[in-house]
């Protein structure tokens, strides 16, 4: 298989100890305010300990990480290159001011740039992705001066102000002020065609007229800029067909729009490139990113600024900035990261372990279950779209489906875990979303737990 050395066997299971962990659950229970959730109605796993691919609880319960936690371990869990990284930098110098110039940020920003395409070469560090997404908008309307910004229904690109309105999921919908200057559009998705397609071509065709059809009536010298997952993530992982990326890039450019690309899930090795962007010859003029940089370890994110944009600012000051950009220890954790993934070939691994395990194992599976109607994805970033019929298409689930109305995936969740494999499910759909790191034992072992998973939702077909 890949370039990654041998790994030696997964740190097992520490010895239960449930009295811990019910300490752990009843602390969290009691002052912990956790995210998209009601608070009275959730049941947290106690989380021990992991390694790699794997986490456990304090029963000694072992959970292969078909999630990489939000898709972010790329790395996998506790690196020890990374983690000594860390350690070494709180030695050093915890903490500085974004102001100064330090060794350690001036290096992961020039690592970055190395593999960003084209000429984003200057990068600008934020906590975490929303808070890439907001800069990025904040330097397209600087630049243009105009107001408005595109983004498409079925994205997500974060849960602060102008993230969350640009979000194309429900979860934009509480807190969408209709007075963000934000227009959505339908970007392409054969399986699921708004456009009425018959294959890739006309679909790539049709996307493209909608979006400058949308452009003209919204009137262009308003917008600012376009904004596009490059493979959308959490909307279902679709994979835009040849020539789309390349399409917008060039509307953009003909109507003087910024074109940005949200890299914050899809890149640094997910789809089995450094950025998704290099499966298309796309560059954009901002780029944001987050997650796999450093796959979490400390909370890091990031815009990559094409050199046009980043002249605007060489004479007057960038208004924005955030305390912790470019934290020392942030950015140790993402040099450690990126250096581990170019020695250990990490990102060629997820390219192989997509196109010679996972994919084939997936399509298979498919074979076998009348619940699952598509598979798609590239590298270690994949869906399965779950369905009542293959014929009709219709979602096992309904649209933001909760309670007794999303009970086939919950059975299917829990299905999962029984099996001792961590899924990421999202509306009808599952993402197989491992580390990249994982090896081809680990990846069967997954798809051989799903494979049986799946049982549960072939029961709620027609």
């Amino acid at each position: 298989m890949s370039a990654l050395p041998a790994q030696p066997a997964p740190t097992p299971s520490p010895t239960p100890d449930p009295a811990t962990g019910a300490a752990v659950k009843a602390m969290d229970r009691a002052h912990v305010f956790h995210s998209w959730s009601a608070q009275g109605l959730i049941d947290p796993l106690a989380v021990a300990g992991a390694e790699g691919a794997y986490f456990w609880d304090y029963d000694g319960n072992r959970y292969l990480d078909f999630s990489s936690q939000l898709v972010n371990t790329n790395i996998g869990h506790q690196h020890p290159k990374v983690v000594a990284a860390v350690r070494e930098q709180a030695a050093k110098l915890c903490t500085i001011a974004p102001g100064f110039a330090v060794d350690v940020r001036s290096e992961a920003a020039r690592l970055i740039a190395e593999r960003t395409p084209g000429d984003l070469d200057k990068i600008f560090f934020t906590n975490g992705g929303a808070e890439a997404v907001e800069n990025a908008v904040r330097m397209a309307r600087l630049h243009t001066g105009r107001p408005k910004v595109l983004s498409a229904y079925r994205s997500y690109h974060g849960a602060t102000a102008a993230a969350i309105n640009l979000t194309g999921d429900p979860r934009r919908w509480p807190s969408d002020t209709a007075s963000a200057g934000v227009v959505h559009f339908w970007g392409p998705f054969l399986y699921r065609s708004p456009f009425h397609s018959a294959d890739e071509r006309q679909e790539c065709e049709r996307a493209l007229a909608h979006l400058e059809e949308t452009i003209a009536f919204e009137g262009p010298q308003s917008i600012a800029a376009i904004i596009l997952e490059t493979v959308p993530g959490t909307a279902g992982i679709m994979v835009p067909p040849p020539g789309y990326l390349a399409g917008v890039r060039e509307i953009c450019d003909r109507y003087g729009i910024v074109f940005v690309l949200d890299e914050v899930m899809a890149g640094f090795g997910r789809t089995g490139h450094w950025f998704a962007a290099d499966h298309f010859g796309v560059t954009p003029d901002l780029l944001t990113f987050a997650k796999g940089v450093n796959s979490g370890y400390v909370p890091l994110g990031g815009v990559a600024i094409s050199a046009r944009i980043a002249a605007d600012f060489d004479q007057r000051p960038y208004p924005g900035g955030l305390t912790y950009s470019g934290h020392p220890l942030a950015c140790a954790s993402a040099v450690a990261t990126i250096n581990a993934m170019a020695e250990e070939g990490i990102v060629e691994n997820a390219a192989e372990i997509g196109e010679k395990v996972i994919g084939p194992g997936l399509r298979e599976i498919a074979e076998r279950h009348p619940s699952v109607g598509e598979v798609r994805g590239l590298g270690v970033f994949w869906a399965l779209d779950l369905v009542k019929s293959k014929e009709t298409r219709e979602p096992l689930v309904p649209y933001n489906a909760s309670g007794p109305a999303n009970q086939p995936m919950a059975e299917f969740a829990a299905a999962c875990k029984r099996g001792g494999l961590w899924p990421f499910v999202n509306m009808n759909r599952t993402h197989v979303v491992p580390p990249c790191t994982i090896t081809e034992a680990e990846a069967k072992e997954g798809l051989a737990i799903l494979d049986e998973a799946l049982s549960a939702a072939d029961a709620h077909t027609v």
